[in-house]
């Protein structure tokens, strides 16, 4: 489905009722919005791993825009700012309030764009492998790569975060795919997860481009702003998103919001390796009264 927000067509799609029959009453749930990885990626990643909280949430997927089915719209608009923005707007159009919001890595950007430019507006957060600012612990990346994919790997990624400024050009980024990302988690991925996303790259280059915003980004002077409770996940041996960058968010939230929780033996992502521990944590906090 798509629909007309901010002068784009986004594409979204829905899994579970809004509205289901308990007893002598239809029972209300809750709207769990999924904010999606990448840049250049779709919500597909997603699933079927989440479906199993459709049970307690009606979930929302939603394509950025310049992403998955999503139309481009101008290529200025592909930053922080826009895609933060058409979250609020886009709830706005279908009439969602309230909504839980859950972005993992890229997608957990886009969240803490949407709650900081917004902070009135979303119920809960949920944010998985992301960091609030652009650039966090590179060192500390290399060595992951290295020591879970050896030398050749650790060398992918001191050229990718140390020497190429998070710009990777056409030739290194095959080799990352090939070499790097099997390291990002410890459980294998599906292979027709890959094969079934609808993948952009040209928004990657845009954002990860010299200069571009992938280095720039800084959410820490607004995260003060941020009003609704935040579950903060993280993998202790995440390679692309360290744990240290989950554990600055969680210090720089209001500390009687946060809730954080570090899984051991696991990457990027959480669901992948801990998928019972990462859905008994989600379920759990949208469950827990406000």
């Amino acid at each position: 489905m798509h629909v007309s927000v901010n002068g784009v067509r986004l594409f979204f799609d829905v899994e579970g009722a809004k509205f289901v029959p308990d007893g002598p009453v239809m029972r209300e749930k809750p709207v769990l919005l999924m904010l999606h990885g990448g840049p250049g990626f779709d919500h597909s990643t997603y699933r079927p791993a989440y479906s199993a909280l459709a049970d307690i949430a009606q979930i929302v997927y939603l394509d950025h825009r310049g992403n998955g089915r999503s139309a481009d719209g101008p290529r200025e608009g592909w930053n922080l700012a826009q895609w933060g923005d058409d979250v609020r707007a886009f709830c706005d159009t279908l009439g969602i309030t309230d909504p839980i919001v859950l972005g993992a890595s890229f997608g957990g950007m886009v969240a803490l764009a949407y709650a900081t430019r917004h902070p009135a507006h979303p119920a809960k957060l949920i944010l998985i492998s992301t960091e609030a600012a652009g650039g966090s612990h590179l060192e500390r990346r290399v060595a992951l790569f290295e020591r879970f994919g050896g030398p050749e790997v650790g060398g992918l990624a001191r050229r990718r975060f140390l020497e190429q400024g998070g710009h990777p050009d056409q030739a290194s980024v095959a080799d990352w795919v090939r070499l790097a990302m099997p390291h990002y988690t410890r459980v294998p991925r599906d292979p027709d997860m890959a094969r079934r996303a609808v993948s952009r790259p040209e928004v990657l280059h845009w954002f990860t481009r010299p200069g571009g915003e992938s280095r720039r980004f800084n959410f820490f002077p607004d995260l003060h702003r941020i009003q609704c409770p935040a579950l903060v996940l993280g993998g202790e041996d995440d390679p692309m998103l360290p744990i240290e960058s989950q554990a600055d968010i969680a210090a720089a939230l209001p500390p009687h919001l946060v809730q954080f929780e570090r899984f051991a033996d696991c990457r990027h992502g959480c669901i992948q390796d801990a998928p019972e521990q990462t859905l008994a944590a989600i379920r759990e906090f949208i469950l827990r009264p406000k």
